[in-house]
């Protein structure tokens, strides 16, 4: 039977999706439960954006980053964040060969397709932000040379929460450049269950098969940008991220919440809650996004976004439950 033409308009966004899909169901051989977790990693993926993984250690951050590399082919690359570590170590630097009486570049571990950045928050700011050019920019300079970074580039970052000892809380122009924050939580019980029969060994083999390659995942984020957001979800968009702002001035759709809200979210969310959406769309085999998709997404977008009053902190109030308010009062189209 022919393709009608909205099935053969349709075609490459469902081939995005079944090969996402593939990439799912390899990281499960390794990874139990936290599929909001994996799908939020595609998310970032195809988006074209940055992750932050927020939650105690032993929750599989790092063992999903990994896995998530392994699935997709990408040159990965893992820097432990530590206190005596320097930005040098991170983006590289120029060594000095007496003989030839000149500089080379040794570059360091950013250059890779998936990075990541272990325990982020064990590190000093200056080191946090040796970051900051190469997640906004995606290119290093080293010396008096530019260079740019391989394709895809991703950045995806592990912390322990900031109440833990010796952790350096992310700057805020640190934190914004992450398009999502995700907070991994515990497993349930049967899942710990099957964790338990996985692991419990002196040595866990998985093998990982490379099911997409980052071509092909270069070829899903310019895809990304193809995908129809209509006017209303647009409008819905920045009607939610003002309403953060609105919030912090009393006004707006929520001015109780003017004593809890400090600084609302900045443009960047506008923009990262638009592709991420977009994203959720392409993972599903959709050519547009819709305002379930903005409001699946929006508590990783926001949450590290929005600056708490110090009244706030004192009653334990999070952004995850101001998040939610602001979803349940901003006029859904």
């Amino acid at each position: 039977m022919s393709a009608t033409p909205d099935s053969a308009s349709l075609a490459p966004y469902r081939a995005a999706s079944d090969h996402l899909a593939r990439v799912r169901s390899e990281m499960a051989r390794v990874i139990v439960g936290q599929q909001e977790l994996v799908h939020r990693l595609l998310v970032a993926l195809v988006a074209r954006g940055h992750i932050l993984l927020e939650g105690l250690p032993g929750l599989a951050k790092t063992a999903s980053v990994s896995a998530l590399a392994r699935a997709t082919a990408c040159q990965f690359s893992r820097i432990q964040f530590t206190p005596d570590l320097l930005p040098g170590d991170i983006t590289g630097t120029l060594i000095y060969d007496p003989v030839q009486g000149s500089y080379s570049t040794r570059q360091g571990p950013i250059f890779a397709n998936l990075v990541l950045a272990d325990e982020i928050n064990r590190a000093p700011s200056k080191v946090q932000s040796a970051l900051l050019e190469a997640m906004q920019e995606r290119q290093v300079t080293i010396g008096d040379k530019t260079w740019p970074l391989p394709e895809p580039f991703l950045v995806l970052a592990t912390q322990n929460p900031i109440e833990q000892e010796g952790t350096y809380p992310l700057p805020e122009a640190q934190m914004d450049r992450f398009m999502l924050k995700v907070v991994v939580g515990y497993p349930t019980a049967d899942e710990e269950l099957l964790i338990l029969d996985r692991m419990a060994s002196t040595r866990p083999q998985f093998t990982l098969d490379a099911v997409v390659t980052p071509e092909e995942i270069s070829a899903y984020q310019s895809l990304v940008n193809t995908i129809h957001v209509d006017p209303l979800v647009r409008d819905y968009i920045v009607r939610l991220v003002v309403a953060t702002r609105e919030a912090a001035a009393g006004k707006g759709v929520a001015p109780e919440l003017k004593r809890l809200v400090r600084i609302g979210a900045s443009p960047r969310a506008t923009i990262n809650l638009t592709l991420a959406a977009r994203a959720c769309a392409l993972i599903e085999g959709r050519n547009h996004a819709t305002p379930d998709d903005v409001k699946r997404i929006a508590p990783d977008v926001l949450r590290h976004r929005i600056l708490l009053t110090y009244e706030a902190e004192a009653e334990e109030v999070t952004t995850e439950s101001l998040v939610q308010t602001l979803l349940s009062k901003v006029k859904v189209p």
